[in-house]
């Protein structure tokens, strides 16, 4: 018999099309999920290994997931699930086009960021609804990442709004190919969302200086603040957006974890 005073962890290995190999993909079931009959909106995070255990996460910090649902009590019950990254492959998955920086070799990242969304869509979104007992429609479906996880989000949300009704983007490298995203969220239409957008004001770490050149804790700042112009001119309500610029934070799982709780708070207003 399972227990129900605490929240459970499940494990699936969920084939990856276009990779032929499994990838892991985990599920936080909320408490007494077993002993309940009632059905529960979803969470989709990009970079499982860093979502629920520090020993996994790349940095030793994960986004403390676990803990923000058991010490947030006014939180709705949800089902959080990590999707991981495809290690060697994750810049090619969580980027649409390639980079648009002068210095960088034309093929040094493929995109595969169309598939990893069909995988996404088409694969982990339909068992989840299948295998468990979730609320399928929209506006109970969220998608949440950080840096490339965030500009995948963006990215999904706009191609897939149909499906994902609330976003979370914390800290988005959408500046890395700013100009390809521009003309892609002018031409998509989007339905109505709430997103939640953060970006600190210290983002800049050592990989950034081999990407771009010139102030990039700016190109965070101004791709943050270019994005919630973009929606609120798609017509998305103000009142649906919600953007932190956090003074100070860095790029790390740190500030992500600390400013999570605010973002599920917003995304569940109405769940």
């Amino acid at each position: 018999m399972k227990r129900t005073d605490f929240l459970e962890l499940e494990s699936l290995e969920l084939l990856v099309p276009y990779t032929k190999k499994k990838r892991r993909v985990r599920v936080l079931l909320p408490m007494n999920y077993f002993n309940e009959d009632i059905s529960y909106p979803v969470v989709y995070m990009h970079d499982g290994q860093n979502v629920f255990y520090s020993r996994e996460a790349f940095s030793g910090y994960s986004w403390k997931t676990i803990p923000t649902i058991k010490r947030n009590a006014d939180l709705p019950k949800m089902i959080v699930v990590g999707i991981d990254n495809g290690n060697e492959n994750r810049l090619s998955e969580y980027s649409p086009w390639q980079f648009e920086n002068d210095d960088m070799s034309a093929d040094q990242v493929s995109p595969l960021a169309s598939k990893y969304g069909e995988f996404v869509v088409d694969v982990v979104k339909p068992y989840i609804d299948q295998h468990y007992r979730t609320k399928p429609e929209r506006e109970f479906t969220a998608i949440l990442g950080s840096s490339l996880g965030g500009s995948i989000s963006q990215y999904l949300g706009a191609k897939y709004s149909d499906t994902f009704g609330c976003l979370g983007i914390f800290s988005s490298a959408n500046w890395l190919f700013q100009k390809s995203f521009d003309n892609f969220i002018k031409e998509a239409e989007l339905r109505a969302q709430k997103v939640f957008i953060m970006v600190g004001t210290n983002e800049y770490n050592d990989c950034d200086a081999d990407l771009m050149a010139g102030n990039i804790n700016q190109h965070y700042i101004d791709s943050s603040l270019s994005y919630y112009r973009q929606l609120l001119e798609k017509g998305v309500d103000v009142n649906n957006l919600e953007l932190v610029v956090a003074a100070g934070e860095k790029h790390h799982e740190k500030a992500w974890a600390k400013y999570l709780p605010r973002c599920l708070k917003f995304l569940s207003t109405n769940w």
